[in-house]
This record gives structure tokens, sequence and C-alpha cells, in this order.
């Protein structure tokens, strides 16, 4: 294990029984922490769902230019407001390594990477995407919210052989200031033209979570369990 990865990232867990049969993986936003989407896993829960293990890495807490070099968590630096130079593409590559240790951790506690599910949103979207492309043995599944794939210039490069069976839930708010919906749908396409399944729904909100996209994710989720 190198360097980025010796130090397996802060983490909030919740376990929904007793010895989890799967594990989801949530990534926070910009600026958030591991805490964001901790009350989230009663508003998804369905009591036929087996038990699971939600886990909540914080981001390291790095300086982001383009918030006059403040630290906060990231989970990359953002460099411009130009989606397509917006990601710092090493910074995208540690965070990428740092969840690849945390899904080997899943291993060893019995849980494969057929029955891990990566989730993030906004920019945790975003390393879920990028991770999701460099996966040579796949995940159950990928979820991405209110986010866009980085670095879509090199996408094709990155993506190897087997990454394409991973299913991916996309979410995206018609009035999101933040990460346009164009960026979206973008990303959307160009993973579908890739060979993804994607899963693709928008609601009429700006850059956040509602309840129709937390029902929608329920059945999605309901789908992976089936498959697995």
């Amino acid at each position: 294990m190198d360097s980025q990865t010796s130090v397996l990232l802060d983490c909030i867990e919740r376990e929904t029984g007793p010895a989890p049969a799967w594990s989801v993986i949530w990534l926070h936003g910009l600026g958030a922490d591991a805490n964001d989407f901790v009350p989230l896993v009663p508003e998804l829960l369905r009591k036929d769902w087996p038990a699971i293990r939600f886990v909540f890495p914080n981001a390291p807490v790095r300086a982001v230019t383009i918030n006059n070099g403040v630290r906060m968590r990231a989970w990359y630096d953002i460099v411009d407001f130009d989606l397509a130079n917006r990601a710092d593409e090493a910074g995208v590559l540690e965070s990428v390594a740092q969840i690849d240790a945390l899904i080997q951790r899943e291993a060893t506690r019995g849980i494969p990477a057929s029955r891990v599910i990566l989730a993030g949103f906004s920019q945790g979207g975003a390393v879920t995407l990028a991770a999701g492309l460099r996966r040579r043995v796949p995940l159950a599944g990928l979820v991405a919210l209110s986010t866009y794939l980085p670095a879509a210039r090199n996408a094709g490069a990155a993506l190897v052989d087997g990454a394409a069976r991973q299913p991916v839930f996309m979410a995206h708010g018609t009035q999101d200031p933040v990460v346009p919906l164009g960026a979206g749908e973008q990303s959307a396409a160009w993973l579908c033209q890739a060979g993804f399944d994607i899963a693709w729904h928008q609601y009429p909100m700006p850059h956040s979570v509602c309840a129709e996209e937390i029902a929608a994710l329920g059945d999605w989720f309901d789908a992976r369990f089936a498959a697995g």
C-alpha cells in the first residue's frame, strides 16, 4: 500500500443490522464532512433489505483555489469554475486511491467488492465516477448525485476493461447553480456511450437532494440487492 493510502480516512459508520452483508461508502461534497449524509440512512432504508454497513469518510483538509485558498474538507482542489478544467487531476487520483483502500478494508471484513456500492454527492460524486472508471474488479453499483465526470477529456484513457459492468444511478437538479444540469447530462451521455447502464433522474431542485430522489434511489438499491 502506498503513502497515499497507508493511513485510512477517518470515517463514521452506521450498521443497520448484525453481520452486514453489504457496504455503502458515501462521499460528501466540498466543505461538508462525514456527518452530512448520515441522517439520510433512515430515510433510505427499507424493511426487507439485508443488513448494510454505511461508511461515511471524511475528505482530507486542503486549500481550495477558487475559495481564495481557504482550507476545508475537499476530495480535490478546484482550480477553475470551468468544468473542463475544474478538477485537480492529481487530487482526484489521490482520493480514488484512498477510496480503494476503504473498499479493500471492506473485503477484509467479509464484504467483497461485488456487494459494495460507492456513492457520492457533488465533489464526492465526481470521485465516485472517477473511481468507477478505474475499477478492474467491479462494484455492485455507483451513485453520483448532482455531479459530473471530472477530467472528461482523459476519461477514455482511464476506463479499464470490466468497469462498465457497474450500474450507475445519477440524479441532478434542474435548477443547480453549482454543477449545471448540462454537465450532469453530458457526463451521463459519455458513460452511456462507454457502455455503462445509467439510471438518469432529474428533479426541480437546486444543488441538493429531495424526497423523490431518495425514493428512486431506494428502488435502484432494491435492484442491486436482488442482483447480488
